[in-house]
């Protein structure tokens, strides 16, 4: 099983080469933010965390459920609140990926691909064969931020602000793929890096 690490600054376009590796490659996508909300569910080690940490001020008005919107803006103005939601959800989240990796494994699966933004912070290296890092330019990034997800610039400007460099991301990574051009483009690019594994 060949495990690939994906990583880039928010608006590169991974989810487009998420989507690619699972259809053209049958990989198995694991994404650290759809595990950390499952990790976060009422009743979990990590929400009893976090609202240690946070108080009750994260939980929605009517359910027992955190209040994700909240707790990303709480986190997105306050660098120190931030790191410390990441340790609390950071750890069980690769906790969980390594045994789904070991699952995986047993069911002999050809491709696992682990998406994370922050895949380099939190040392991904030491369970990825190697670690692809998605590239488009910055305007390409800031007009997806725009019209996906009706981000303003002021918020753009603090996500970019709190992510690391074009050449903090090259340097910690083994492949780079040029999101900024079409969907075709990014996929040749993707084929070929799979073809060097025989993986077709």
């Amino acid at each position: 099983m060949r495990i690939i690490g994906i990583t880039g600054g928010v608006g590169a376009g991974k989810s487009e080469v998420l989507d690619y590796l699972a259809r053209a490659y049958e990989a198995t996508v694991v994404q650290a933010d759809e595990v950390g909300y499952l990790l976060m569910r009422p009743g979990t080690e990590v929400y009893r965390k976090i609202l240690e940490q946070f108080s009750s001020a994260v939980l929605k008005d009517k359910s027992q459920e955190l209040d994700r919107q909240v707790l990303a803006d709480l986190v997105y103005t306050d660098a120190r609140l931030k790191k410390k939601l990441e340790q609390i959800v950071h750890p069980a989240v690769k906790e969980y990926i390594k045994k789904d990796i070991l699952k995986e494994r047993q069911a002999e699966t050809e491709v696992y691909v682990i998406e994370a933004a922050l895949l380099l912070e939190d040392h991904y290296e030491e369970i990825c064969d190697e670690i692809w890092y998605i590239y488009a330019e910055e305007e390409v990034r800031r007009e997806r931020l725009h019209r996906e997800r009706g981000y303003t610039n002021e918020r753009i400007n603090q996500i970019f602000a709190q992510q690391l460099s074009e050449e903090e991301f090259s340097e910690g990574c083994d492949f780079e793929v040029d999101n900024s051009g079409t969907l075709e483009e990014t996929q040749k690019q993707i084929d070929r890096r799979m073809q060097q594994y025989e993986i077709m």
